[in-house]
């Protein structure tokens, strides 16, 4: 289900009155508890392709152990671009469509954490 916030960000014109334009269409999120242990996170929406978001996607994908508190996240947050952080390490990363997004992040996931997902 997609709710209105998650697709509107809030501007203000001269007036100071509040309106609201479309931004991001939410193409897919995830969010589970696994094992009682790890928390997953898998948010990717489409947007304008701008100098902010070349690749016209905002994501951000994470996996949290509770216990260990490692971590694996990739986003790609304006003005860094597409990265990972693996714990407090932070890498670069070449973003080529969301298929391939969605299985390196598995594969990092269990590389770096012994989870399959």
């Amino acid at each position: 289900m997609v709710f209105p916030w998650m697709l509107l960000e809030k501007n203000h014109d001269r007036a100071s009155a509040t309106k609201y334009t479309m931004k991001a269409r939410l193409i897919y999120w995830h969010k589970a508890h696994l094992q009682k242990r790890y928390v997953l996170e898998m948010k990717i929406q489409e947007v304008e392709k701008s100098t902010k978001y070349e690749d016209g996607a905002r994501y951000s994908m994470i996996l949290i152990d509770l216990v260990s508190k490692r971590r694996v996240l990739m986003d790609n947050h304006h003005p860094k671009g597409p990265h990972i952080h693996l714990d407090e390490r932070e890498l670069p990363y070449t973003f080529i469509n969301i298929n391939c997004l969605i299985e390196d992040f598995k594969k990092l996931v269990f590389e770096h954490l012994e989870v399959k997902i």
